[in-house]
Parts: structure tokens; C-alpha cells; sequence
């Protein structure tokens, strides 16, 4: 008997759909499937094809988009005007792979510079690297899934998705429009399963390309086992810092502060969460922040107004209670928030210089919480913003060049925003972590470059 995944609203606990679940010979049919298309260069899709799909597909899904918004704010939790967000993104990021097609070019290497390499000319091209898995997350249900599956159709790849459990119908939406934009369903096929039947999914052999969006818990681990010559981009958490020096703007960043740190409640792996503040404006800081936390409306991710929806599950919520309740009692000041709204909100909070052992300050936390700490000295700062072992986008805000350029420079980050909060993004720029936060890059064309490989051809001619 089929095994039946019941998929819930994380606001109010109702079921929204029930959806097959996929067993370990099913997930070895879509591996051998994907694994002897890849090999059959005869079935492969051409470019031209390639492009019409995805512009079908961008149309479908835009004609679609706010069903797919209603979906993807009920089963994700997501407010609706940010949902509508997402969608928009979604639509720009197919289009975007469609354009990106013709830049998956090579180049001349050089030749007859050497008397060995005389008589010769050399240039490079560009393959599909093979069978590409991706394992996705849960917070941004729709457009994540365009980040790790679109990349691999718009290149030629065949590709194997599973969506989070919490949020599988956003992904199988997104297919249904590929299907029906013509992409034959043996390039694309969803599985939802456990997690047993996941492992094997990722760790075979004949996966080329592994493109993971969660925890660096499961990511690293997953990553340790995967098959010799398996390529891989793990997308995982940050611990966005902030560099907010004296002469900041506090009137123009403190609303984009806010944004970022309390945007889908915090579950953005680049959500604004440590800021770091001079101390000749940390009462004025502190004070407006909390004006602006207090502000948010907190609620059903359906309803038109609401601007802080649920955490995705129930014990989320309480982790990140017993956080910031750990993170009072070691001495860190609650200025607003700090409880539970119900069973799966929680409230828009803000924590004054909590210690920097503190699990709030040393973990990614994930909720709608920002942790706001005072300094003297800038380079304190950083160092401290430093210590941390995640590193992927972080900010600075001030109206000095060079206090921007330095900060930049010496912060350890992929991406640095000037003043801007660091969950910016943009779906054509280049979009990943360091250290712990993750390998490889994300992105449209980013992506797809990842998914080719370069070959070289040399001819030898007399005549050249």
C-alpha cells in the first residue's frame, strides 16, 4: 500500500493535501531512468528546445502565479504579499535561465607560443555534467526549487528533485508547468520519500551533480557520503552580521533592517540576525528597532496584512523560545518580544548584547529575532562578526567610503551589502556560502555553470 504524505498548514494545523509517497524501487526507477538519458546523446534536447520550455514554462507559471502564491503562503507559512514576492522572482529566474542559455560559451586557449605547441589550436565547450539531484528547503517552496531544477533543464541535465515534506506541492506545481510547457517528464521527476530513501537518492554513483538547500547538519553529512566524483553546492545557514558605525543613516536602513530580520520570520538563511552597533547610537538603534518589531503585524500568512507568518513547525517555535529565554538568563536585555504567540507564532523580537557564547549569537537562529550588540571599536566588531563559523552575506552601514570599502574588505563574507540589510538578493548574481555556510554557488547562470563541465579540443594541422 502506497505510503500517503499529509502536507499541513504550519499556522493552524490544517490539512491542505495528501501526496504519494515514493519508495526505494521508485527512487532507484528515476536514478536509472535519469542515469541512461544522460548517457544517450540521441535523446539529448537541443538548446532551441530547451529555451522554448522554459519560456512556456515562465508564461504557465505567471498565468498561474497567484494560485501558486496561495499555495506556496498555505503549505510554507510565507505571508502572501511576500509569497506574491516570490512568484515575481520565480518568473524572472525561468525567464533568466532561458536568456542564460547562449553564455554557456568556451574559449580559445592559446596555442603556437612554444615551439611544442606549434601547428595547433585548442578551444573549450561546455557539457552537461549528467544526472543532477537536488534536495531543497522549505521557506522559499517555490522559488528554491526554480534555483536547483531550471538551472539543470536550461543546460540539458536530467534532474531529480526532492522538495522538503513540509512543502511538496509548490515543486510538483513548478513540474507540471514544465510538463506541460513539453519537457518530457523522463528530464524531470519529483521525489518525495524518506529520508532513508533520500540518502541512497544522493549518495549513488551515477549522480553527477548534487545541489543541496538546508541545514548544514544534513548538507555536511550527506556531502561526506556522496559517490567519488560526485560535484556538489550546499546552500546552508548564516548568521547575517550587521556593521552599523556612527555615522549611519539610521532613518533610510533601520526599515531594511527590520525587513531583514523579521522577512518570512526569520527562516531566510540570510536573514538579518547579529547587529553590530556603535555605541553613540545604541539607544536611539535599539529604540527604533523595537518601534518597528512592535509595529508588525503577526498572524495568518493568508491574511492580506499580515507581515510575520508561523515558523514552519511547532518545535521551531519552542527552540527558538529556549534560545532567547537562555539568552536572558546569561544576561542578555529582552527589549520586546520574547514569547510565543499561540502555538506557531512567535513574536517579532529584539535581544540588547546578549553573551557572545550564547546560542543566539553563535547559531544560526532561524526566527524572528535580532540580537543587537553595542561596540567602541570597529575592528572589534568585525572580529567578533568574524569569530563565527558561518559566513555568507553580511552589511555595513555608513556614509563614509572608506569606512565601507575597509569593512568590506576585512569582513569574512561572500557578498557584503552597503547599506542595505543582508538578505538582498537578486536572482542573477552570484549567491552562496563559505566555511560552514556552504560550497559552490547559487544562482541562474551560476548554477548552470556549475552543472557543465569544460572540454577542451586541440587540432593539429600543418595548415594552422
Amino acid at each position: 500500500m502506497t505510503k500517503r504524505l499529509k502536507v499541513s498548514s504550519p499556522y493552524d494545523g490544517h490539512l491542505i493535501s495528501e501526496v504519494d509517497m515514493d519508495d526505494a524501487t521508485q527512487v532507484e526507477n528515476a536514478l536509472e531512468t535519469a542515469y541512461q538519458l544522460a548517457k544517450d546523446l540521441g535523446r539529448a534536447l537541443p538548446a532551441h528546445k530547451r529555451i522554448e520550455i522554459l519560456e512556456k514554462t515562465a508564461d504557465l507559471v505567471e498565468a498561474g502565479s497567484e494560485e501558486f502564491s496561495r499555495q506556496a503562503a498555505e503549505e510554507g507559512g510565507k505571508p502572501l504579499a511576500d509569497s506574491r514576492v516570490e512568484l515575481a522572482r520565480a518568473i524572472q529566474g525561468i525567464r533568466e535561465a532561458a536568456r542564460s542559455i547562449s553564455q554557456l560559451t568556451g574559449h580559445e586557449v592559446p596555442m603556437n607560443l612554444t615551439p611544442s605547441s606549434m601547428n595547433r589550436m585548442a578551444l573549450t565547450i561546455r557539457e552537461p555534467i549528467g544526472v543532477v539531484v537536488a534536495v531543497s528547503a522549505f521557506n522559499h517552496p517555490f522559488n528554491l526549487i526554480v534555483h536547483q531544477v531550471i538551472p539543470a533543464v536550461a543546460v540539458g541535465c536530467p534532474v531529480i528533485v526532492k522538495p522538503a515534506n513540509p512543502t511538496p506541492l509548490s515543486c510538483l506545481s513548478l513540474v507540471k508547468c514544465l510538463y506541460e510547457a513539453g519537457l518530457p517528464e523522463e528530464w524531470c521527476r519529483t521525489i518525495i520519500c524518506e529520508n532513508a530513501d533520500a540518502e541512497k537518492l544522493v549518495t549513488d554513483s551515477r549522480v553527477a551533480f548534487f545541489t543541496f538547500i538546508g541545514s548544514g547538519a544534513v548538507g555536511w553529512m550527506l556531502h561526506s557520503k556522496l559517490a567519488p566524483g560526485t560535484r556538489c553546492a550546499l546552500e546552508h545557514g548564516g548568521a547575517a552580521p550587521v556593521i552599523v558605525d556612527h555615522d549611519a543613516n539610521l532613518k533610510d536602513t533601520l526599515p531594511l533592517l527590520a525587513k531583514g530580520g523579521f522577512y518570512h520570520a526569520g527562516q531566510v538563511c540570510v536573514s538579518v540576525q547579529k547587529i553590530y552597533v556603535h555605541e553613540s547610537l545604541i539607544d536611539t538603534f535599539s529604540k527604533r528597532l523595537v518601534e518597528l518589531a512592535e509595529n508588525l503585524v503577526v498572524g495568518d500568512p493568508l491574511d492580506e496584512k499580515t507581515e510575520v507568518g508561523p515558523l514552519i513547525l511547532e518545535r521551531e517555535v519552542n527552540r527558538v523560545d529556549q534560545w532567547v529565554q537562555e539568552a536572558k538568563s546569561e544576561g542578555g536585555k529582552i527589549l520586546t518580544g520574547g514569547k510565543k504567540i499561540g502555538a506557531t507564532c512567535y513574536a517579532p523580537t529584539v535581544i540588547l548584547n546578549p553573551p557572545d557564547s550564547a546560542k543566539v549569537s553563535t547559531n544560526e537562529i532561524f526566527g524572528p529575532v535580532i540580537v543587537v550588540y553595542p561596540f567602541k571599536d570597529r575592528l572589534e566588531a568585525i572580529a567578533r562578526a568574524n569569530s563565527s563559523p558561518f559566513s555568507f552575506q553580511a552589511a555595513v552601514i555608513t556614509q563614509n567610503i572608506d569606512t565601507a570599502l575597509d569593512t568590506a574588505k576585512r569582513i569574512n563574507a561572500t557578498t557584503v551589502m552597503i547599506n542595505d540589510h543582508t538578505a538582498f538578493r537578486v536572482d542573477w548574481m552570484p549567491f552562496g556560502g563559505r566555511k560552514a555556510s556552504g560550497i559552490g554557488m547559487g544562482g541562474i547562470l551560476p548554477s548552470m555553470m556549475e552543472m557543465t563541465e569544460e572540454k577542451m579540443l586541440v587540432f593539429r594541422s600543418k595548415l594552422i
